[in-house]
C-alpha cells in the first residue's frame, strides 16, 4: 500500500478559514450524503467479496478496485477537512486528486484461513492492539492539527514534520482498514511510515 498526501510549499489562509467555518456545509454534507448511498453498495460488495474469497481465495478485481477507490475518496475528504491539502476534494469513487493518492496492489491470492481468523478474532489481534495505539496517535494528531492550523494562519506554511506525522496516522489506520477489509493478507505494522 502506498498513501501519499503531498506537503505543499504554501497553504491558503483563505481556504483554511473557509474550511474551518463552512467546511461542514460545503465539504462534509455533500460528500457524506453521497457516501451514505455509495457506502451501502460498498458494504454489499464487501459481503459478496467475503464469500468469493472464502470459496475461490480471490477478491474479485472489480470489487477490489471499487473498495480502494472508495477509500481514496474518503482520504481526499479527510485530508481536506484536516487542512493537509488545499482545494476541494473530488466527489465520488472515480474522482482523482494530484495531492492525495492511495495505491493498493491487487493480491492474486488471499488466505482463506486468515479471512476466517480476521472475521472471528480480528478484534482481538488487530482491533485491540492497533486501536489502543491509534487512540493515542489520534490524540497527538489532533493536537498537531490544531497547532498546524495556527501555523498556516500566521505563516501560510504547514510544518513538514507535523504534516508527515499526521499523514502517517492516516497511513497506519488505512493499513488496518485494508487488512480488516481482507483487501490484503499483510498484517499492518505499528507505524505510520512508508
Amino acid at each position: 500500500m502506498k498513501l501519499t498526501i503531498k506537503h505543499q510549499e504554501s497553504y491558503s489562509r483563505g481556504q483554511l478559514l473557509l474550511r474551518t467555518f463552512f467546511g461542514f456545509i460545503y465539504i462534509a454534507i455533500p460528500h457524506f450524503f453521497i457516501w451514505f448511498f455509495v457506502g451501502i453498495w460498498a458494504s454489499i460488495l464487501m459481503f459478496v467479496a467475503w464469500w468469493a474469497v472464502l470459496f475461490t481465495a480471490r477478491y474479485p478485481k472489480g470489487m477490489f478496485s471499487f473498495q480502494v477507490k472508495c477509500m481514496n475518496w474518503l482520504l481526499r475528504v479527510q485530508s481536506s477537512l484536516m487542512n493537509l491539502v488545499d482545494g476541494y476534494p473530488a466527489i465520488g469513487p472515480n474522482g482523482t486528486s494530484d495531492s492525495v493518492t492511495l495505491e493498493v496492489e491487487y493480491p492474486e491470492k488471499l488466505s482463506r484461513g486468515l479471512l476466517l481468523l480476521r472475521t472471528f478474532f480480528g478484534f482481538l489481534y488487530v482491533g485491540i492492539p492497533h486501536g489502543f495505539c491509534l487512540m493515542f496517535r489520534g490524540w497527538a494528531t489532533a493536537i498537531i492539527a490544531f497547532l498546524a492550523w495556527w501555523a498556516v494562519l500566521f505563516t501560510g506554511k504547514y510544518p513538514a514534520s507535523w504534516h508527515a506525522f499526521n499523514v502517517g496516522s492516516y497511513r497506519w489506520s488505512t493499513r488496518v482498514q485494508l487488512y480488516m477489509g481482507f483487501l490484503t493478507d499483510q498484517y499492518p505494522p505499528f507505524s505510520g511510515k512508508e
